[in-house]
């Protein structure tokens, strides 16, 4: 991605991100949503958004289409803060990465006390016999 495309996908994320918080008054979308990325494409005419929500699976799935309900009314808000010759008709995803992240984490805290074990063993020095 070029930088532009980059500063972009920033701007446009940002802006999103204010126009939930401020704007949006759908009860789908109380939960405590974040976008974490968004991805446009090489013309900038579409652009997938990534959000996250904290939640079970159905808050997430209510989120998700509350955020697609807004599609048209977000995009029409970008196009009034945006400078851009067109708008990027948005998509919205759910991110899984963060859960995915915890996970892993989760499992590296199980393995590591294991690790801690036959550190710990191999650094204790063994008793020689007769030695002082």
């Amino acid at each position: 991605m070029s930088r532009r495309t980059d500063r972009i996908n920033e701007q446009l994320r940002e802006e999103i991100s204010t126009l939930l918080t401020r704007q949006v008054k759908d009860p789908r979308l109380n939960a405590v949503i974040s976008i974490t990325r968004v991805v446009s494409s090489g013309d900038l005419r579409s652009a997938r958004v990534y959000i996250s929500v904290m939640g079970n699976q159905e808050t997430r799935e209510a989120a998700l289409a509350g955020m697609r309900s807004a599609a048209s009314y977000l995009r029409r808000e970008l196009r009034a803060r945006i400078n851009m010759k067109h708008t990027p008709f948005l998509s919205y995803q759910l991110d899984d990465s963060l859960e995915e992240a915890d996970q892993v984490l989760r499992l590296m805290n199980r393995v590591k006390p294991e690790d801690e074990m036959i550190e710990e063993q191999a650094t204790q020095s063994p008793k020689i016999p007769g030695g002082g």
